[in-house]
């Protein structure tokens, strides 16, 4: 008998940030995620190749997860023209460490909704072959399609009675809308 396939396996992911000159006066210098490494070891911002002021750095080992549940997510990002890991940064204020790598996922769905807050840089990198290979072979252990259902409606005839139309304290029917007028109680 096999064992069932696990509903959650991790990867650890190392990211590589490049640093370029920036293009403004505003803006010394441009940061963006370039590439990722399955299977990375810890860094904390080492050089790793430098060429005239361009420089890449492995900035951050993060963990990549994969979920059973999301495995719908899994095969749209396998299914995009360049599949793709989301890095998710967010600036420090630091001149040397400028970014915080937060999180690495192969869910496009995940990465919208930290897109989305408007705190955070997405950045979206090419999934190396064998990252490709390893969420394949989690999404297709533990997809299924869900079954559409088509609703149907109640057999409840609803246009027999004009419920809701305008006030019942209202006796006449030639204005329905207007406000009823207070009743005058009656002194003896």
């Amino acid at each position: 008998m096999t064992s069932p396939a696990p509903k959650k396996i991790t990867m650890p992911v190392g990211v590589v940030i490049e640093r370029l000159p920036g293009v403004t006066r505003w803006a010394t210098w441009s940061w963006r995620a370039v590439a990722v490494m399955p299977g990375a070891g810890e860094a904390d911002w080492r050089i790793l190749h430098k060429a005239g002021e361009a420089v890449q750095f492995h900035a951050a080992t993060v963990t990549v997860e994969l979920f059973a549940s999301d495995t719908e997510a899994y095969r749209v990002g396998l299914t995009d023209a360049v599949p793709s890991i989301y890095v998710v940064l967010r600036d420090t204020g630091d001149e040397d460490r400028p970014l915080e790598v937060l999180l690495a996922t192969a869910s496009p769905y995940e990465a919208q909704d930290y897109a989305d807050n408007g705190e955070d840089i997405v950045e979206k990198v090419p999934m190396p072959s064998g990252l490709i290979a390893w969420v394949r072979d989690f999404t297709d252990a533990h997809h299924e399609d869900e079954v559409f259902v088509k609703r149907r409606r109640d057999r409840k005839r609803i246009d027999v009675v004009d419920d809701g139309i305008g006030d019942g304290r209202i006796s006449q029917l030639t204005d329905v809308y207007r406000a009823p007028r207070k009743t005058r109680a009656v002194v003896n």
